[in-house]
């Protein structure tokens, strides 16, 4: 089975070169050396890694594949219309639940670990996910009877979209393609950690299903990325296992089995004793702070 992912390596390469040039050329911000090489390690670690890992998945999804209700013949054009709608929808919980458990964020936080925001970031990419097993999200499609390699085939194309959406250099699209797509506009408050965008659109090409499960937040104050707490290295294996490790010695020290549960399925930043904060618990101390406030005069 053909990787898309390994055929569109140059073209990232040039699409990454191309911006590097653009931000010298325009004095921006928006790369760092350092930061950047963090990034490019972690892709290819991911890549590397990937080649095992694609093989156990298409191990796991051909055996479910067996046990299929239906045979979907992919060689109509409505099985493909079918099977990119399912896994939109899949990657959409994957990628909400990403952020709503510990145990599954202990990977995808790698992707947020940069506090910039460019295409080297879109390489950012988890050593753990596969592992972790990110690809039971989809094991219901060749269930369903969608072939193993036609659900790798679109997962890839996903990814391939999500690529271009990380970048500064392209503001907003038309009403309509904002309305239905994910953009880098809406893709840039999926990075941030203002308040008011974490935890928000969680899309891999459609933004619609953020519109329909309530997740949706538009661009309006400029985006602070990164993490709510940045890390201070550049170390690729630092990056790629330090949620892991705290993760860890939190459950050695959590002193009951609830609350182990909790420090490893619970949302990230939930402690037992306040500690820490989760989004929601962030939320409602900025309500409470608002409504304490004294009303200004006019």
């Amino acid at each position: 089975m053909k990787d898309l992912i390994h055929y569109a390596i140059p073209a990232f390469v040039i699409l990454l070169t191309a911006e590097i040039i653009a931000t010298a050329v325009q004095q921006k911000e928006y790369y760092e050396t350092k930061d950047t090489v963090s990034s490019l390690s972690m892709g290819i670690g991911n890549v590397i890694i990937g080649l095992v890992g694609k093989v156990l998945v298409f191990g796991a999804y051909s055996l479910v594949y067996e046990f299929r209700l239906f045979t979907v013949d992919m060689t109509t054009w409505w099985a493909w219309v079918l099977l990119f709608f399912a896994d939109d929808f899949s990657y959409y919980w994957f990628h909400r639940i990403s952020h709503g458990s510990r145990y599954f964020w202990a990977s995808h936080v790698v992707h947020h670990s940069s506090q910039k925001y460019n295409l080297g970031t879109a390489l950012r990419q988890t050593w753990t996910g596969t592992l972790s097993g990110s690809f039971l999200f989809w094991i219901w499609l060749p269930l369903l009877g969608f072939h193993p390699a036609a659900v790798m085939s679109m997962q890839a194309i996903s990814l391939l979209y999500q690529f271009w959406i990380h970048t500064e250099f392209i503001y907003k699209f038309p009403k309509p393609i904002e309305f239905i797509f994910n953009t880098p506009s809406h893709h840039r408050v999926h990075h941030a950690t203002n308040l008011e965008y974490l935890d928000k659109n969680h899309a891999g090409i459609l933004i619609i299903w953020d519109r329909m499960f309530g997740t949706f937040e538009e661009e309006k104050e400029r985006p602070v990325y990164g993490l709510t707490t940045n890390l201070t290295t550049y170390n690729p294996v630092r990056i790629a296992f330090h949620e892991w490790t705290d993760m860890v010695r939190d459950v050695a020290r959590a002193g009951s089995v609830r609350h182990a549960l909790g420090y490893l399925f619970g949302p990230p930043g939930w402690s037992h004793d306040g500690r820490r904060k989760t989004t929601r618990q962030l939320r409602q101390e900025r309500a409470a702070q608002s409504a304490q406030a004294p009303e200004k005069v006019v």
